[in-house]
Formats: C-alpha cells, sequence, structure tokens
C-alpha cells in the first residue's frame, strides 16, 4: 500500500483496497482506486501503467504478476477506519471472525465508528438492533447498494 499510494495521490485519486493473490504459476495484484466522480477507464490504465512499473522496479510481488486496477464498484470494501466513519449512516454488509448470536454474516446501518477505551468499534443497527462490534472481529466489510 505505501508503494502505490503517493502515485495515487499525485492523480488525485485515492487507494480503496489492494489484494494480493498467489496463484499457481503467478500472483494476482488488485487495485482498487477511487476519486471524486467517480474513476474511469483511463484513469485505470493511466495507473496501471505507473503501477505496474513501481512494482517491477521494487520487485513486488516477486516472480510473475497479473495486475488489475478497477473501481470499488457498488458494494465498495470498508477496508481503513477512514473507511467506516465516511460512510456512516449508509447500509453495510460486514463478516466477523466469530459468531454474534449465532451469526457471522450481518447486514445493517452503519451507525457510527469510535473508540472506546483505546478499542476501535464499528457501531452497526441490524433490523432495529444495535451492535458494537469491535474492528479487530471484522474479517470482511462492505457497503450494500441501496435501490
Amino acid at each position: 500500500m505505501d508503494l502505490v499510494e503517493p502515485v495515487l495521490e499525485s492523480g488525485r485519486m485515492e487507494l480503496v483496497d489492494v489484494e494480493c493473490l498467489k496463484g499457481k504459476t503467478r500472483w494476482m495484484v488488485r487495485i482498487y482506486i477511487d476519486k471524486e466522480g467517480g474513476v474511469g477507464l483511463d484513469d485505470c490504465a493511466m495507473i496501471s501503467g505507473e503501477i505496474g512499473d513501481l512494482l517491477d522496479v521494487n520487485e513486488t510481488p516477486p516472480g510473475s504478476y497479473s495486475l488489475e486496477i478497477s473501481s470499488p464498484g457498488l458494494d465498495r470494501p470498508l477496508a481503513r477506519d477512514k473507511d467506516f466513519i465516511r460512510y456512516a449512516g449508509h447500509k453495510i454488509r460486514i463478516r466477523v471472525a466469530e459468531k454474534i448470536e449465532g451469526k457471522k454474516n450481518l447486514k445493517g446501518r452503519l451507525v457510527e465508528f469510535i473508540e472506546k477505551e483505546g478499542e476501535k468499534i464499528v457501531v452497526i443497527n441490524v433490523e432495529g438492533r444495535v451492535y458494537n462490534i469491535p474492528r479487530s472481529m471484522i474479517i470482511k466489510a462492505n457497503l450494500q447498494y441501496e435501490f
């Protein structure tokens, strides 16, 4: 992440998420980017060339790889603390490491993101019931598109 953020910032874009997956013969590097007004194909193509060069120079990942640059889409991942702050009030779905009342997947409205006694907490309203979920328990979180 530290490698690509300066490139994106110079293009007035932000890094949303990075996925690095090891395949049988090569790595798959997926980088999700966004900017005010949304990301277009030209943005992805420009950033792909710049980031590809940067990865090659730094030999990251080691060996051959495929690089994908895309917008986060309608189900944007919430990967950083500032994402939870920014999208308060929106519908989200989260997957947690340990079951909460028998469930590992929760869908609801993100109420807020707080820090309480040194612990980061995601507050979510699921069908009228409010849950305070430690950020450390969240495996994956995404916006849920509202029609």
